[in-house]
């Protein structure tokens, strides 16, 4: 869907308000977040000193936008603690290091707390793994960090800047999804071949639904009652009535399909195929589907029906498609300059 400070932000034309929204980026490994005016397309800052983040998550309803990173805390040959990052506090440090290099050996991580209208990180919170993806309830008090290597998610209360709650889905956890109104979260299994359906009054799972062999990224219909799944390994989209907590149907996209999205009036669902090189958008009314070449290795989808646009980035180099929705002819490109373009996450101004 940003003084004196350790963090510094570019801002590369002037911030005149005006009522287009603005997209965030995460660059993975290039360390740093792309600022988007989605009027123009045009990158009008960036905030600096994130970590390996691919997650990237906000909320109409909150302040924050939460980062994940799949950046290791590295604790030295000997097992040394780390220095503490300046946004960290003293307590939450030394939990997060206290077996040495046992530790490490789990993976921690930082979640980043990034301000967007401040433009910097203003809190680090210690994770007990690597966080993939991540997402903020509608209401903006919960964010949500998935960690693929620790089998589970952590629920991050953003009013206290803590974890309240570690939940076990199962093996490779990849992505979550709140439902509209943040009574259920959904998460998929990557290595079990299933989604986990979570209360999120007690944050336990109450159901597992079967949805293939490699689930990853999802999408929510605009009314809440199905589930897109991309199944990797099938090279499909699961379509999921969650009434029943089955597969209704499959749509074909090809080779390795990643980035998937819905257009709000439910019309339409987008999903990219990294290794077609292609990009397929379905008429969810009439079955029907569209398939153009993208090349290369369309990656993450982001439908933004404010401005009426579709931003497709690459894997493979460091830039963002724009497309028109209704023709899927390009209308853009934006040049993010370095690193990969992954969760993308869009805020009014």
């Amino acid at each position: 869907m940003k003084t004196l400070v350790a963090l510094t932000v570019c801002i590369l034309i002037s911030t005149v308000a005006t009522a287009s929204p603005l997209m965030y980026v995460p660059t993975g490994n290039a360390n740093d977040i792309v600022i988007i005016d989605l009027e123009t397309d045009a990158i009008i800052g960036r905030i600096d000193e994130l970590e390996n983040a691919h997650g990237l998550a906000a909320s109409p309803n909150s302040e924050y936008l939460v980062a994940g990173s799949m950046q290791p805390v590295e604790t030295g040959e000997s097992g040394a603690s780390v220095d503490k990052p300046e946004a960290v506090s003293e307590a939450a440090h030394a939990a997060h290091h206290p077996g040495g290099a046992d530790a490490a050996m789990k993976a921690p991580s930082y979640l980043a707390i990034v301000h967007p209208k401040r433009g910097r990180v203003v809190r680090r919170i210690a994770m007990p793994g690597l966080t993939h993806h991540t997402a903020i309830s509608p209401d903006g008090r919960h964010a949500v960090a998935v960690h693929s290597g620790a089998g589970g998610i952590s629920i991050i209360d953003l009013t206290k800047m803590e974890i309240v709650k570690t939940v076990r889905t199962g093996p490779l956890p990849n992505f979550a999804v709140f439902s509209r109104d943040g009574r259920r979260l959904y998460v998929s299994n990557a290595g079990a071949g299933s989604v986990s359906e979570i209360n999120t009054d007690a944050w336990a799972v109450t159901r597992e639904i079967r949805v293939g062999t490699q689930p990853e990224h999802m999408a929510l219909s605009a009314a809440g009652a199905t589930l897109f799944v991309v199944d990797v390994d099938a090279g499909s989209v699961a379509v999921v009535d969650l009434e029943n907590g089955v597969v209704s149907r499959r749509l074909e996209v090809g080779d390795t399909p990643h980035g998937i999205d819905v257009s709000a009036d439910g019309r339409w669902l987008f999903a990219s195929s990294k290794g077609d090189r292609k990009l397929v958008r379905f008429d969810l009314s009439d079955h029907g589907s569209t398939t153009i070449d993208l090349q290369p290795a369309p990656y993450h989808v982001d439908y933004v029906d404010e401005v009426g646009k579709l931003y497709v980035s690459s894997r493979k180099v460091p830039k963002i498609w724009v497309l028109n929705p209704t023709t899927l002819q390009v209308i853009a490109e934006i040049d993010i300059g370095r690193g990969v373009a992954h969760q993308m996450a869009v805020l009014p101004q």
